[in-house]
């Protein structure tokens, strides 16, 4: 009988440990009056190197890891000086971008004031994990 509840504590124990590296892929979060939003706690990691947030393809923001802007947005944006597409989109996500640190106390971050309005963003952010960076909208 003790074998049998020791497996079973087990499994429990291992069904907890992985629910907690599951990834967090979606948050709502309301603004405060200073354009602050709260980072979930399950995420803040992510953001350690800091916070970069530009225009979106649409009228939504994006979200990056300072280390994922580095590490991939930039050699993206790097491309002949001659190339359109390029130029193009190093208009689309460098106008407005904005770059941050986490709150350390709160793990907020500042969205400014142009950014929310290109985005249509009142009050509240839905924010949605697509792929290695954060899209971030108006609740509708």
């Amino acid at each position: 009988m003790w074998v049998a509840v020791g497996s079973i504590i087990q499994s429990v124990e291992e069904k907890a440990k992985n629910t907690k590296t599951l990834k967090l892929d979606y948050f709502e979060r309301k603004l405060d009056d200073k354009h602050r939003l709260t980072i979930p706690a399950e995420i803040r990691s992510e953001f350690a190197s800091g916070v970069v947030i530009t225009r979106g393809f649409q009228n939504y923001l994006h979200m990056y890891s300072k280390d994922v802007w580095e590490a991939e947005m930039e050699p993206a944006l790097n491309g002949s000086i001659l190339d359109e597409r390029i130029a193009d989109l190093n208009v689309k996500f460098r106008t407005g971008k904005s770059e941050m640190k986490l709150d350390e106390k709160q793990g907020r971050i500042t969205l400014e004031q142009h950014l929310l309005d290109y985005a249509g963003i009142k009050s509240t952010v839905v924010a949605v994990r697509a792929g290695r960076y954060w899209r971030l909208t108006a609740r509708q």
